[in-house]
């Protein structure tokens, strides 16, 4: 598939290096270009964009600022001279963060994460792995040289770690290289809910809810405020 790009930066420079870039890699395309997020807002409502490359640093309105005003974002890879948002910009759930000046040998790792998020929620929307039976689904988890079959019904909670995702089974716990997000589309939404930028828990695992809280097996993991009232909805529905 092509992906379908949107450039939002004030620096014209800035615009034609990602620009000549993406104009290397096939499978990219680059539909708009805008200097700033208030026309990034209007672009988004007129055309379908799947990848947006985001300076942070701009007029009137910031990078961090204008994703906190989207609702369903398309996926973001960031691109500033400014080393301090890296951490903000992975609580944001972005992609991948670039320092400029940056070589294309980086810009393309960064769209070939983004290229591989977009097969995995592809293939996984193609399936029929969203029915109703979580017992009789899995998923496949690399680890280092390694790739694991992962049934649903043993996923006890995942957890974020920087560009790394945790994730605890009844009798193991693997460690693999992908962000929240991209794990997040291959899962049944109403069975793992994410309840925290940094967790996605099987609902069905739950010992016990407490306050903003809840216990699965020894450890207790937080509900956040951004999160609650879809958690709260789907407790309600069990």
């Amino acid at each position: 598939m092509n992906i379908r790009c949107l450039i939002i930066d004030d620096e014209p420079l800035a615009q034609r290096v990602i620009e000549k870039y993406a104009g290397e890699v096939p499978y990219l395309e680059i539909v708009r270009k805008c200097n700033n997020a208030l026309e990034a807002i209007e672009i988004l409502h007129q055309e379908e964009i799947h990848l947006l490359f985001l300076d942070i640093n701009m007029p009137r309105l910031s990078g961090m600022d204008f994703l906190k005003t989207l609702k369903k974002p398309p996926l973001v890879i960031i691109t500033t001279a400014y080393a301090e948002y890296a951490i903000q910009g992975y609580e944001m759930d972005v992609v991948d963060y670039l320092m400029k000046p940056f070589a294309f040998d980086r810009f393309l790792k960064a769209v070939q994460k983004a290229a591989d998020f977009l097969r995995s929620r592809e293939t996984s929307h193609g399936e029929s792995q969203e029915a109703e039976n979580p017992e009789e689904r899995f998923i496949f988890i690399k680890s280092s040289k390694k790739t694991y079959k992962v049934n649903l019904s043993e996923i006890l909670y995942i957890e974020a770690l920087g560009d790394y995702v945790k994730i605890y089974t009844d009798d193991r716990m693997i460690v693999s290289y992908q962000s929240l997000k991209n794990l997040e589309s291959l899962l049944p939404a109403k069975s793992f809910p994410r309840i925290h930028k940094s967790f996605i828990i099987a609902l069905s695992r739950i010992d016990m809810i407490e306050g903003n809280q809840v216990k699965i097996r020894d450890r207790m993991i937080p509900v956040g405020t951004n999160f609650k009232t879809e958690f709260e909805r789907l407790i309600r529905f069990i």
